[in-house]
């Protein structure tokens, strides 16, 4: 490539880890909102989600496209290679918790009928999973590997969370079935952020190939550090 094909891939790959980035951002405040109209009781709020998920979905279809004209036109290779490949990746993962953000608004407004009367351990739920994507988008806004890292091994808390979650509706489900469809709303919703979080850590795992040229998404997190600290090599 010459000096100025140069400047314009670098223009490209900038372009493209912002639109991501923003992508992030609505995914990050879709989050928040649907889960401050459940805590506020806010049906406003939960429409707004719900109408807004089109956004997100419009940037996944133009990052999309950028995607697979770069591969044809610039034929990256290398660290370029593993930034787009990455990229394809996590505009997916990052779609789907636009979609589970959209799922919590749909649950909240059920509330309406059935009111959840304990909502706190929700509420811890939902600080652990933000952490998380916001961990996860910083460490690939930085290419930060301690904070991909601190993504992975902070999904053992969101995982430890919901359970606990399930056990605490589950014994109110038990003990008075007039509670049985608030309860199945509220474990559906925890569902929703746990699996946001896992999301997120699909996220950090391809932060840590784009980086390190490393896969870490089918090991467990001992390995992962270790490949990342560089005291174990990837035999692939």
């Amino acid at each position: 490539m010459n000096e100025h094909t140069v400047k314009r891939f670098e223009d490209e790959l900038s372009e493209l880890k912002a639109k991501v980035l923003a992508m992030g951002g609505l995914v990050e405040k879709a989050t928040k909102r649907s889960m401050n109209s459940l805590i506020k009781q806010d049906a406003k709020r939960a429409h707004k989600v719900i109408e807004r998920d089109h956004a997100i979905n419009a940037l996944e279809i133009e990052i999309d496209e950028m995607t697979r004209t770069m591969l044809a036109l610039r034929q990256p290779a290398a660290s370029d290679l593993r930034f787009v490949m990455t990229t394809i990746k996590v505009v997916t993962d990052l779609e789907r918790m636009g979609d589970l953000a959209e799922d919590i608004a749909e649950n909240m407004l059920k509330t309406g009928d059935h009111p959840l009367t304990q909502i706190s351990s929700l509420q811890s739920l939902s600080d652990l999973v933000l952490d998380q994507l916001k961990e996860a988008l910083d460490a690939f806004a930085k290419g930060d590997l301690d904070e991909a890292m601190t993504c992975i091994e902070n999904d053992k808390k969101v995982d430890e969370k919901f359970k606990s979650i399930q056990r605490e509706y589950l014994t109110y489900m038990m003990e008075d079935p007039r509670q049985i469809s608030a309860g199945l709303i509220a474990t559906n919703i925890a569902r929703d952020l746990e699996r946001i979080a896992d999301h997120a850590v699909n996220v950090a795992e391809m932060v840590i190939y784009m980086v390190k040229g490393h896969e870490v998404r089918h090991v467990d997190h001992e390995t992962a550090a270790a490949l990342v600290n560089g005291t174990l090599q990837d035999e692939t």
